[in-house]
């Protein structure tokens, strides 16, 4: 079916009510446009909603401790598929944009463009038209005149001719009148005859090949238009369609974590935590306050029996406090963790060890590697001031000790809870605890001592990528292109320490060597 054909006689309303239900039908596109950017504007609201959700509900620093329990775990592992979940949905809105709101917007100004050219061709083929119908309606009107007027003229002509009074010249005259207006009445005849003919061509082509053309053309558009508009209906569908199986994944992780729940080891975890150390207390045992009353009432045995009672009593209140019974601080906890029952109080301590064990760790490799760019100014002043870096090394010097005076603390307060031997609670150190720790820290000093005078392992190798001569004392040269090994990294100096056989060894610098460390050839000893 044709536009073309169904439409080659209608009338001027007939062509503005095909304009009406074009323009209608990309305002119709317009409005699915608007649609759909709010539904996509709905998806990122959505997305930003989950991910605030999300992150409002992230553990927090001081909750770390949370993840040792599979429940706490699985809930962690949910807000993390939630804000993979509300990526999917920013992935609809960002879709949506691309695909249909920027596609619809660029077809909308295209098919606008094009409706104006065909309507337009349409308007001025039909103002063709009424001009020729115009220009013949003048040539008709013009004959039917000129011929009315030959009529009188002939008339008139035939008048003076029967008239015997008036002159020969008078009838001549009407006669070449009446002539003359015969030859323009055929003049006239011939014009609106070849007209008519030219306008009947006009209007011919007019309604049967311009006009059906035209809306050949038009219909064509609007064919577009509605298969564009379920193209994207389609494509609006698709675009939900595409992200289920990453909904899908986000919500089997979800429930993979809530199945790896393990209420036991979860129960287990909290008798761990909270295992006091206590051992239960003993029977409390009977004060008999009546064996007074039994003795010889007399001043002397009734001040003696009053004294001991108090003797007694004073002696086993200050024996020792049952656990179960002891007060917790209020306010701030102090920092060796002694409001904690021994056995939670131990785990403290050994964790606070542990971190300062860290920093101290971290305060040496900083002094060793100053030391060693101390001994490289030494050797090349031009390369630093050496006593620049003295006051750095002093505060360094000051912040181990003062960590391992700290790490000593913590350590006797082990101690402490290692030898608390029945369910009392004391919060003194004895003595006996006190002078277990300085033998042993002298020991640890020793070990150190003999560890250093062994031969470093090698670490990995590395490849010189320039010629280095090592003139200055501790370095050592090497060609482009050799390969060594590593026995120690670059701790921030910027020098590495290398090895080319067992009695050739030094620093070179580190951006002078291309390093491979090797997990493998750590430990073991090899020499080129």
């Amino acid at each position: 079916f044709v536009w073309g054909t169904f439409l080659n006689f209608i009338s001027t309303d007939q062509f503005d009510n095909l304009e009406k239900h074009t323009q209608w039908g990309i305002d119709f596109v317009e409005k699915y446009t608007k649609f759909v950017k709010e539904r996509s504007e709905i998806e990122l609201n959505y997305a930003r909603q989950i991910r605030n959700l999300s992150k409002k509900y992230q553990p927090k620093k001081k909750e770390e401790d949370d993840n040792k329990y599979t429940w706490c775990r699985a809930f962690h592992s949910t807000l993390n598929e939630l804000n993979d979940y509300a990526g999917q949905h920013e992935l609809i809105a960002e879709n949506m944009m691309s695909q249909i709101i920027a596609e619809l917007t660029r077809y909308t100004q295209e098919i606008k463009t094009e409706r104006k050219a065909h309507f337009h061709d349409g308007r001025k083929a039909q103002q063709q038209v009424e001009a020729s119908w115009k220009q013949l309606e003048a040539c008709k009107r013009k004959f039917e005149r000129d011929c009315k007027e030959a009529d009188r003229a002939q008339q008139y002509f035939e008048k003076l001719d029967a008239d015997i009074n008036v002159t020969k010249a008078d009838v001549e005259k009407a006669r070449q009148q009446a002539q003359m207006r015969h030859q323009m009445a055929s003049d006239s005849k011939n014009e609106y005859s070849s007209y008519l003919q030219k306008f009947n061509q006009e209007q011919n082509e007019h309604y049967y090949t311009i006009i059906p053309n035209i809306f050949q053309k038009i219909q064509v558009m609007e064919e577009k238009r509605i298969e564009r508009m379920g193209e994207s209906l389609k494509t609006f569908a698709e675009v939900d369609r595409q992200i289920l199986p990453i909904i899908g994944k986000c919500l089997d992780g979800i429930t993979q974590v809530a199945e790896s729940i393990e209420p036991k080891n979860d129960s287990s975890q909290v008798i761990e935590s909270y295992k006091s150390g206590f051992e239960p207390p003993g029977d409390v045992e009977f004060e008999d306050y009546g064996q007074a009353m039994k003795r010889t009432v007399s001043e002397t045995s009734l001040s003696n029996s009053r004294s001991d009672n108090k003797a007694d009593r004073s002696s086993k209140g200050k024996s020792k406090t049952l656990w179960p019974f002891i007060k917790k601080n209020k306010g701030s906890n102090p920092e060796d963790f002694s409001h904690l029952p021994p056995e939670q109080r131990r785990k403290k301590l050994q964790a606070k060890i542990d971190d300062i064990n860290k920093d101290i760790q971290k305060e040496m490799d900083q002094r060793d590697a100053l030391t060693k760019m101390k001994e490289v100014y030494i050797k090349n002043p031009q390369m630093g001031d050496p006593n620049s870096v003295d006051p750095r090394l002093a505060e360094i010097a000051q912040n181990i000790e003062k960590l391992q005076a700290e790490a000593q603390k913590f350590e006797v307060c082990v101690l402490l809870c290692t030898c608390v031997p029945d369910g009392s609670y004391t919060e003194e150190p004895s003595s006996e605890v006190q002078s277990k720790v300085q033998p042993e820290t002298a020991e640890s000093g020793d070990e150190f001592d003999d560890a250093d005078e062994e031969i470093q392992p090698t670490i990995g190798t590395c490849k010189a990528l320039y010629p280095f001569e090592g003139v200055n004392e501790g370095t050592i040269s090497v060609a482009e292109g050799e390969l060594l090994y590593v026995i120690e990294e670059d701790k921030g100096d910027g020098w590495t320490r290398v090895r080319r056989n067992e009695e050739e060894e030094g620093y070179v610098p580190t951006s002078y060597v291309e390093v491979f460390l090797d997990s493998n050839a750590k430990g073991a000893i090899t020499y080129i």
